[in-house]
């Protein structure tokens, strides 16, 4: 008995064949206009990528509207996805999690201007606002240091710690074996470390 085994719109492969990416070939429809194929995209991905923005933002209102410009993004921009750069899904992930982390910079700009202008006491939550302005000097050294690597390092590692999947998850959907997986992260990994001039 066969059975049919899917992880967020990609059918997971049995051994050695390609996964089939539900989400990319969604995306390529919403390109052309498919409002049936943004609804189904929408249904299959949006949980994940809701979960993604609130460990992003931690406040539910401010990711449900994110999550709404996320799914606005995609109907507007689904043209610019290429399928031979990736799967579906790590796109969508992609753009959400760039999405999360332009409203932190723009909440905390907004909070500076309102410091600066004295409508906020300066000595509020100031380890907070340097805290803030340090994870985001680091993310944007992340983000530089990840275009430095291979589409497919990229990709696991992108599914691995803004998608929250497994090393065997990320198998499953890249139609990769685990020990294919883990190398790239590996040296992902190790690559980042060189690239951000980490020592340790």
């Amino acid at each position: 008995m066969l059975v049919r085994v899917v992880i967020d719109g990609v059918d997971v492969p049995e051994e050695g064949a390609s996964a089939i990416d539900h989400a990319g070939e969604l995306l390529l429809r919403v390109a052309e206009g498919d409002q049936v194929a943004f609804a189904r995209l929408y249904d299959m991905l949006s949980p994940r990528v809701f979960g993604l923005i609130l460990r992003v933002l931690v406040d539910r209102s401010q990711s449900e509207e994110v999550l709404q410009e996320v799914f606005l993004e995609i109907w507007q921009s689904a043209g610019r996805f290429a399928p031979n750069k990736g799967q579906g899904r790590s796109w969508v992930l992609t753009i959400a999690h760039r999405r999360a982390v332009d409203r932190v910079r723009s909440a905390q700009a907004s909070t500076d201007r309102d410091v600066r202008a004295g409508f906020r006491d300066i000595g509020v939550a100031y380890d907070g606002v340097a805290e803030e302005v340090e994870l985001r000097i680091e993310g944007r050294r992340v983000s530089e240091a990840l275009a430095t690597l291979s589409d497919p390092q990229r990709e696991a590692l992108t599914l691995a710690y803004y998608g929250g999947y497994s090393q065997s998850e990320i198998a499953a959907l890249m139609g990769a074996p685990l020990g294919t997986i883990k190398t790239r992260m590996r040296d992902g990994l190790s690559r980042l470390r060189v690239e951000m001039g980490v020592t340790t």
